[in-house]
């Protein structure tokens, strides 16, 4: 005990469950500071290592590009052990039902993230290597995270029950809503009691300052959010406000793209929302997928800014006249290189490239574009297919009512698991 007081009354019988009865007046007899406590544990009789720890941390610390203080360090340090437990006690529980995750399926996830960096496995392994990490730190995250997913198909996805009613109403609220705006949302979700809210809430704006200071929004949900979107960085994919909780509906619509909101209380815990991108229901512009030419000119070493002048104004001229049918004779006359493109979306160009381009006539080119040392460039427009965003199948809204509610019996499942849970710090 480190209470010097009686948790129930002396001749009480016994106290409501869940109502501790706990005296106004108490004196602590340990220490308070939890950081005092090594980072150190023993799970059900499996340990985690400073190894794992520090490993784990600094994943984290590479999403920061290091810029912590030293009290913030330690405070991610407890969260990432927190994580470990819990990481354990999944793997432990999808073992106990005989659920184990082949090598080869983790070393094929393990590509995909690597390749996600636009590394191979090798370089990517190195490079976790060089930011004081390892790739078996992240190889056993992948592998709690797989293990995880099946047991919760086994275990909990047979008995959600979503209704036809329910998929049905949404998808008429879905039709009223054409011409409305859709957004593509990630998100990291905390889950909280009433009785840790407001520590679970501080928890969430120490995250949302360091995002917003620059840190990896992906890498914190992968290592923090309790949300099955972890697995994936927090993407939720596009959503329409109406498939979003009320208050996570009514921050999104106040942001822009490429911002974070929140925190923001929902049922179950705290949320972080990141807004992604956004676009029109029914017709998008940057849906619409172009049939493209690039014409692409380089200079040699030496060429001044005069001569790259001249021969960018020549160019330019050039590829005003004759549309996408004379393409090749350009850039022959210009010794340049040419590249078609006829699945290109106007939402992947960049964004001061989007609105040239979407005013752009079949026939037309951009204004020239790039460096000296880059080179410079012009698009032709051959051909365009306006975009149009299509309402959810049944399939695909019953689908996303599925996930949150298996998500939400996860989150009792964990909490279950806790409370049963050996767990000795050391």
């Amino acid at each position: 005990m480190i209470l010097a007081a009686t948790p129930f009354p002396i001749g009480a019988q016994s106290a409501p469950e869940g109502d501790f009865n706990l005296p106004p007046e108490l004196t602590i007899l340990g220490p308070t500071d939890p950081s005092v406590r090594k980072a150190t544990a023993i799970v059900n009789g499996e340990i985690i290592t400073d190894t794992d720890i520090e490993h784990r941390l600094n994943l984290v610390l590479t999403a920061n590009r290091g810029q912590v203080d030293a009290a913030e360090r330690e405070r991610l340090r407890m969260q990432v052990l927190r994580n470990l437990i819990d990481e354990k006690l999944q793997i432990q529980e999808a073992r106990s039902n005989e659920i184990t995750i082949p090598e080869a399926e983790v070393e094929q996830t393990f590509a995909r993230v690597a390749q996600n960096f636009k590394r191979e496995p090798k370089d990517f392994a190195e490079f976790l290597k060089a930011s004081g990490s390892s790739d078996t730190a992240l190889k056993q995250q992948i592998r709690g995270e797989l293990a995880w997913s099946r047991l919760l198909r086994r275990r909990v996805e047979p008995f959600v029950n979503v209704g036809d009613e329910e998929v049905e109403g949404i998808i008429e609220r879905l039709k009223e809503a054409q011409g409305s705006e859709e957004y593509r949302v990630g998100e990291i979700f905390l889950s909280a009691t009433p009785e840790n809210k407001a520590e679970v809430m501080a928890n969430a704006e120490r995250i949302a300052e360091q995002i917003r200071g620059g840190a990896s929004f992906i890498a914190y949900a992968r290592q923090f959010s309790q949300a099955s979107s972890a697995a994936v960085g927090g993407d939720l994919g596009w959503m329409r406000a109406e498939q979003l909780p009320e208050s996570i509906a009514a921050t999104i619509r106040s942001m822009n793209p490429g911002s974070l909101g929140g925190p923001v209380e929902v049922p179950g815990g705290i949320m972080l929302v990141a807004l992604i991108d956004k676009r029109q229901i029914g017709s998008d512009p940057r849906q619409a997928v172009l049939n493209m030419k690039q014409i692409a000119i380089s200079f040699p070493p030496g060429t001044t800014e005069a001569q790259t002048a001249s021969r960018v104004e020549a160019f330019n001229a050039a590829t005003r006249r004759g549309g996408c049918g004379t393409a090749e004779a350009v850039a022959q006359k210009f010794d340049a290189e040419v590249v078609a493109n006829d699945s290109l979306r106007l939402g992947e160009l960049p964004e001061q490239l989007q609105e040239i381009v979407g005013r752009l006539q079949v026939g037309e080119a951009t204004p020239p574009f790039g460096s000296l040392a880059d080179g410079v460039r012009v698009l032709i427009l051959c051909g365009r297919d306006e975009g149009s965003v299509s309402t959810p199948s049944f399939d695909q809204v019953y689908a996303q009512l599925n996930e949150q509610r298996v998500s939400m019996r996860a989150q009792r499942y964990l909490r279950d698991l806790r409370r049963d849970a050996i767990i000795d710090y050391r």
